[in-house]
């Protein structure tokens, strides 16, 4: 099968390259030349774990090619991805910006040749299939197409494995000669008995923004819950597991810390609030769940100034992790991002590590200091603060911490220590829902 993916950033790359390694003829296309030579030469744009050695196999074997060309990499496609950003609109409301696809329809429509699937792959509100169809039927109105969702599932640092061995495949399309088409892509994981939810353009569409928003208001929930525990004395990890192990519940994404971030749940619960109120539905759960989250990361960043004794102007703050979660350099929406400011505002100086997220985070905030490991962010420190828990942050020598910090106080913002432990080293311990 002859696949085109149309945007080479996260979704694009990654779900370009496991189609190959699925044994197709993939051509990714992206306007960016420099990033198109560089990803011809094996250099990847983003940290995904895996990703460099399936790119580099799939190009030596000819299955994978990067081209500017849209017309060459569309012509003899039998489906074509569009897998463009589709961020919050510059207005700040939460609505998607679909500037980016409906571009990419209208450019793809006049290359179209033959029978193509035109596939959505980017996270885009419902109705956007049914509008991408009229953009390229009113540009080529000899175009023969049909138009499909394929919404992805994808957690940044597990990508591939989440692609190879998927919890559902969605297929949403109102066509047989389209859905025959995307079963083939799909075969591989069919012979694995992935399932498979085939549903109209609409549902398909909505899917993905209720799973995400579901997921982003339990997060939002055992945060509110750890904040109780705090106030009662009891302890939010074990409170989780008494959660989790009912079979309903389930223990996934009941893990206390400082609010969600990334580049799904902040963006798409926004979207499916602006989705629901212009369909004259409320969506309060959702709207709890984001104004949860936005005031967990305030909560936070009284718990390090409480940590400092009440006043952070002049202290030192060592940071341990700025992405938004471990595995990956996208700092898109990370705790971090928007607890460290205000800190900073108020005279702090902050002194930070993470193994991939530095560089980004340096042309954000080029007035923090960015060292080469754990231990030297800690040098001097007033205190020391763990936003992301990097497999490297969770078995720290606490006594060589104790060495070269100024205070031992350790802010655990994702609870990776037991308290005692620390505290028996000698150290100050505050966690998230936890005493």
């Amino acid at each position: 099968m002859n696949i085109t993916m149309i945007g080479t950033g996260y979704v694009g790359l990654v779900s370009g390259t496991c189609f190959a390694e699925f044994g197709h003829n993939v051509t990714c296309m992206d306007k960016d030349a420099a990033k198109i030579e560089r990803l011809v030469d094996g250099e990847i744009p983003i940290y995904e774990p895996g990703l460099d050695i399936l790119v580099k196999k799939n190009i030596k074997d000819g299955r994978l090619n990067f081209t500017t060309d849209l017309a060459a990499a569309v012509g003899d496609a039998q489906a074509v991805f569009i897998a463009v950003g589709t961020p919050s609109s510059r207005r700040g409301d939460g609505y998607a910006d679909l500037s980016y696809i409906y571009a990419a329809a209208r450019e793809l429509a006049v290359c179209l040749k033959n029978y193509t699937v035109v596939v959505d792959k980017s996270t885009v509100p419902v109705g956007t299939a049914r509008q991408v169809q009229r953009v390229i039927s009113e540009t080529n109105p000899e175009a023969d197409f049909d138009v499909a969702s394929n919404p992805e599932f994808l957690r940044e640092g597990a990508a591939i494995n989440d692609f190879m061995r998927p919890d559902r495949v969605v297929l949403g399309t109102d066509s047989d000669r389209a859905l025959k088409i995307l079963k083939e892509i799909y075969d591989p994981l069919y012979l694995i008995s992935t399932p498979f939810v085939t549903t109209n353009l609409e549902t398909a569409e909505l899917i993905k923004y209720s799973a995400n928003a579901f997921l982003a208001v339990k997060i939002s929930f055992i945060n509110e819950m750890a904040n109780l525990c705090e106030s009662v004395d009891a302890d939010v990890v074990d409170l989780a597991r008494g959660m989790g192990l009912d079979g309903r519940i389930g223990g996934k994404f009941l893990h206390s810390g400082p609010g969600y971030g990334g580049s799904c749940f902040p963006k798409d619960t926004l979207a499916l609030l602006r989705i629901a109120q212009e369909n004259g539905v409320a969506a309060r759960l959702v709207e709890a769940g984001v104004e949860a989250n936005n005031s967990q990361k305030a909560r936070m960043v009284k718990k390090i100034r409480d940590a400092l004794g009440g006043s952070e102007t002049g202290k030192t703050i060592g940071v341990l992790g700025l992405t938004f979660k471990p595995e990956t350099d996208d700092l898109r929406d990370a705790p971090a991002l928007s607890i460290l400011p205000p800190l900073f505002e108020k005279g702090a100086k902050i002194q930070a590590h993470d193994p991939q997220g530095m560089k980004e985070a340096e042309k954000m905030f080029p007035d923090f200091k960015y060292v080469k490991n754990a231990y030297e962010a800690c040098e001097g420190a007033d205190v020391v603060v763990l936003f992301t828990e990097w497999n490297q942050y969770r078995a720290l020598d606490f006594e060589r911490i104790k060495s070269v910090i100024k205070t031992p106080i350790f802010v655990d913002l994702r609870n990776v220590y037991d308290p005692e432990k620390i505290r028996t080293a000698g150290f100050q311990y505050y966690g998230v829902g936890r005493n």
